[in-house]
């Protein structure tokens, strides 16, 4: 998400298209460090959710805030223009934390309810707030629509028995 409340990915900050559904990787959740400097990647230090946070090292040199705690796990968008695409979605501020935190509690209450799909497919949408400093401040919104399996929506395809072959009956006359 950038600072106008968009959801872009890649080097060249493509929009998300509108009304798109991404389906969570719920074994895709990591946590770790990153270290950013003017606008690049300085550093970065990431494990899978399972595994305590990384040790680091003192900060590479130039990095504005040293090592920021990040949050993130990957996606698949099921459809649209996008469709296919697979992406890394991280995150350092709170707002996006207390997003990815809500999602993986979504997740592990519908493991309880039904192991089988574990997979929220969701909108991704945005709150905002007013700071007194830095003005409107938008937050990651997960809408989950519905919940999957993890190979992918099932379409009950009902297909059409072919048709018995007609005989016709001669009559004996």
């Amino acid at each position: 998400m950038d600072k106008t409340g968009h959801w872009v990915y890649g080097a060249d900050q493509t929009e998300v298209e509108d009304g798109a559904t991404w389906a969570i990787n719920p074994f895709s959740f990591i946590h770790g460090f990153i270290a950013w400097g003017e606008g690049e990647v300085l550093g970065e230090k990431m494990v899978p959710v399972s595994q305590p946070l990384p040790e680091m090292d003192a900060a590479p040199p130039n990095a504005k805030r040293g090592w920021e705690t990040q949050v993130g796990m990957s996606l698949k968008c099921l459809d649209g223009e996008d469709e296919g695409l697979e992406a890394r979605y991280t995150v350092t501020s709170v707002g996006g934390k207390r997003a990815v935190q809500a999602l993986a509690l979504a997740i592990a209450q519908q493991v309880d309810a039904d192991a089988s799909k574990p997979v929220p497919v969701v909108a991704l949408k945005k709150e905002h707030y007013q700071h007194k400093s830095y003005g409107r401040i938008y937050t990651p919104v997960f809408e989950i629509l519905k919940w999957i399996g993890m190979d992918g929506p099932t379409e009950e395809v009902v297909e059409e028995a072919p048709a018995a072959p007609t005989r016709r009956r001669r009559s004996a006359v």
